[in-house]
């Protein structure tokens, strides 16, 4: 089986800049294409997991109801755009509480792939990917063995690659490259 781990911010929404989040239903908006990209993970039948920090929570910026208002309202749309997704699994620590579960710790993909396994299903590391928009997402996703897809519609640029400490598998514009490289592998 095939397993698909999203970032969320800058990745299927708008990426609100950097040190910026997205406080409020509606500061959440789409990326265009993010829909149909995802649609189509869905119709391959493979399972699709959004893995996010918000630590935005922890330091008072916006409430764990207001994230959880958030996040409803996208599976909604998702799913009335045919969008399965299997769990969405936050991070709302801050960096200094150190604890697994914060990107580019590989805690939340770690739960996800046990609970998978747990369930009698067997993911296909190799074959499956981490898309994100930063480095800190390709680290995560190389921790545990996925290929991994950075688009550039959020917080890194290709100019920024001489830098970066862990280099992705492969690099693209958006959600809907990156479906493109996942789909025609």
């Amino acid at each position: 089986m095939r397993v698909v781990f999203l970032d969320r911010d800058g990745v299927i929404n708008k990426y609100p800049g950097d040190y910026e989040y997205v406080k409020s239903l509606e500061e959440f908006i789409f990326l265009p294409g993010a829909k149909p990209a995802l649609k189509a993970l869905t119709g391959n039948k493979i399972k699709l997991f959004v893995v996010s920090n918000q630590a935005g929570v922890s330091k008072g910026i916006y409430s764990q109801a207001e994230l959880d208002r958030i996040t409803e309202y996208m599976l909604k749309e998702l799913g009335d755009a045919g969008v399965k997704i299997e769990q969405v699994m936050y991070c709302i620590h801050k960096e200094e509480e150190n604890c697994k579960c914060r990107k580019p710790k590989a805690g939340m993909v770690e739960d996800a792939l046990a609970g998978l396994k747990e369930s009698g299903y067997e993911v296909d590391l190799m074959n499956s990917y981490f898309i994100g928009d930063s480095i800190r997402d390709i680290e995560t996703g190389k921790s545990v063995g996925l290929q991994t897809i950075l688009v550039f519609s959020g917080r890194e640029k290709p100019q920024n690659s001489a830098n970066w400490k862990t280099k992705p598998d492969f690099t693209c514009a958006d959600i809907q490259e990156a479906v493109d490289i996942i789909l025609n592998r």
